[in-house]
């Protein structure tokens, strides 16, 4: 027992470090969270300048999250940086898909792949907004491309069959998601199909 209060010490000071990387890392985590909370709000806005900068600034936020965790890797995959990740993934993902350009990669991203599809799911559903946004406009075609895209999610999506403990609860995430793409496949084409009746009393 002479070596019991070294070994409670040197504990003591492993988990005192353990502690205060976890904590720069919720502190990175909380601000990669608003930052991507504010670029989804400037995508829905229409100022996708901003949206980028944000975007770019919340990937730079979630570099820092991992080098505060570069030797603690367990912590990379605590739920509140998973989280966050998601978040991440979610804006960078609805850019994309607003500006019709090539989804991010999980890669590109630097987060881990449950988190990136349950992301993806989440940017889809909010295409919803965006298409009712180009409906309000007049601007179906904008509003069917948006449809088409969270269509073909969904349909990808539904092909990563792994239990929940894998894909963090992805079943769920699609389940919502389905609901929310056959709501907006419903508005679109009621859109549309109004949209030609009105072109036909035209005279």
């Amino acid at each position: 027992m002479q070596n019991l209060n070294t070994i409670v010490s040197a504990t003591r000071d492993e988990l005192g470090e353990t502690y205060q990387s976890r904590e720069k890392a919720l502190a990175h985590g909380r601000a990669l969270t608003r930052t991507c909370a504010n670029a989804i709000r400037a995508m829905h806005r229409g100022e996708l300048s901003e949206a980028r900068l944000a975007v770019t600034g919340a990937q730079a936020e979630a570099a820092q999250v991992a080098a505060a965790l570069t030797d603690y890797p367990a912590l990379l995959y605590a739920g509140y940086v998973q989280d966050a990740h998601k978040e991440l993934a979610e804006a960078a993902c609805l850019l994309a898909l607003i500006e019709g350009t090539d989804l991010p990669t999980p890669e590109s991203l630097g987060i881990e792949a449950a988190a990136y599809l349950n992301g993806l799911a989440e940017a889809a559903s909010e295409g919803r907004r965006h298409a009712l946004d180009a409906l309000r406009k007049g601007e179906h075609a904008r509003a069917e491309s948006m449809l088409t895209a969270m269509d073909e999610i969904l349909s990808a999506l539904a092909t990563v069959d792994f239990p929940d403990a894998v894909t963090s609860g992805l079943r769920r995430t699609c389940d919502a998601l389905r609901a929310v793409v056959e709501r907006t496949r419903g508005d679109v084409t009621m859109a549309m199909v109004q949209d030609r009746l009105m072109r036909s009393l035209k005279p």
